[in-house]
């Protein structure tokens, strides 16, 4: 990365996440979570479903379907103005849905060369072209901890250019590329470095555009997915673990060591801590909202929505979502 316009983000104060229900959706992992224009929430799990929930207003009402089927492991997702939908694969690549027979059809499953790998979270821009990211060239979703615990730095920002087969790299060397998402304007990308605690700016247009620096630092967790409902609103990110500052002494070893760290991390059974939290940021990096939640029942929130009046949770971890109280408008 380049430039010099750091973003210091100026922090809100953190106010508690309240739970209100929790909505089992038939298959573990809803990863992540996005809503459409009727309040509906798309999910995909690991069984390769898409599925859509609706009445989540009415909890006696919620109507779970399926929508498509993959066929391996979609993560992040973004709708499409014609009702497609385009999902991140982490097997197969960027695919798309079509809105009338749910096919699934291949975008891209290469880039700069290789197989497209752990593709991570998308955004859909207005001209048409589509942004997305590559969490790890080096681990695949079921060994994800490894490129956290070694630090890595194989994330990678691309685009696709409508009627392109194959995605461009915008920006490499980046620290578990994750969450993706557009300014109001769309002059810039905002994507979450999970393994840095650390959103970064990725500038489409302007005498910068191609550069790239932090956008919001030393977050209190790793941040995930990113979800922006409409280009008024913030920039809601998930924080899928707190800050672990172990891991950050380790981070400033020996790359042979940070190696040798993660092959046992690998092998290790592993379970969530238990804080549950999500930040709000405008399109300067300020923290808007800042809710948490210590010793929830709900783990790994990796994602965030708002639906029907409440703030949405998916969990690579858990067999469903939950639904929140929103914080009142600052």
């Amino acid at each position: 990365m380049h430039g010099s316009d750091t973003t210091a983000a100026a922090s809100a104060p953190r106010a508690p996440l309240v739970p209100l229900r929790y909505i089992a959706v038939g298959g573990r992992g809803p990863e992540d979570v996005v809503a459409d224009a009727r309040g509906r929430v798309l999910t995909g799990v690991e069984d390769g479903r898409i599925l859509r929930l609706d009445g989540l207003a009415d909890p006696d009402a919620v109507r779970v379907e399926v929508v498509a089927d993959t066929g391996d492991r979609p993560l992040g997702l973004d709708l499409l103005p014609d009702g497609g939908l385009v999902v991140c694969d982490a097997e197969r690549g960027l695919l798309r849905i079509e809105p009338g027979d749910a096919t699934v059809r291949v975008l891209a499953d290469e880039a700069a060369g290789e197989p497209l790998r752990f593709c991570s979270n998308v955004v859909a821009l207005s001209d048409g072209s589509l942004c997305f990211t590559v969490s790890s060239r080096r681990y695949g979703l079921d060994q994800w901890i490894g490129d956290i615990t070694e630090h890595s730095a194989t994330g990678r920002l691309l685009r696709l250019a409508p009627g392109s087969g194959t995605p461009e790299v915008l920006l490499d060397g980046l620290q578990f590329a994750n969450g993706l998402a557009a300014s109001a304007d769309e002059s810039f990308l905002v994507v979450a470095e999970t393994g840095a605690r650390r959103l970064t700016r990725y500038r489409l247009t302007g005498p910068r555009a191609g550069s790239a620096e932090p956008f919001a630092e030393d977050l209190p967790g790793m941040p995930d997915n990113l979800w922006r409902a409409a280009p008024g609103g913030p920039i809601w990110v998930a924080l899928a673990g707190p800050r672990v500052p172990a891991l950050e002494t380790l981070h400033r070893r020996a790359p042979a060591v940070r190696r040798a760290a993660a092959r046992l991390a690998v092998r290790a059974p592993y379970r969530p801590l238990g804080t549950v939290a999500v930040l709000a940021v405008d399109d300067e990096g300020s923290v808007v909202h800042h809710l948490a939640r210590r010793r929830s029942g709900y783990r790994m929130a990796t994602s965030v929505c708002t639906a029907a009046g409440h703030l949405v949770l998916g969990s690579v971890w858990e067999p469903g979502i939950a639904v929140c109280a929103a914080p009142a408008p600052t």
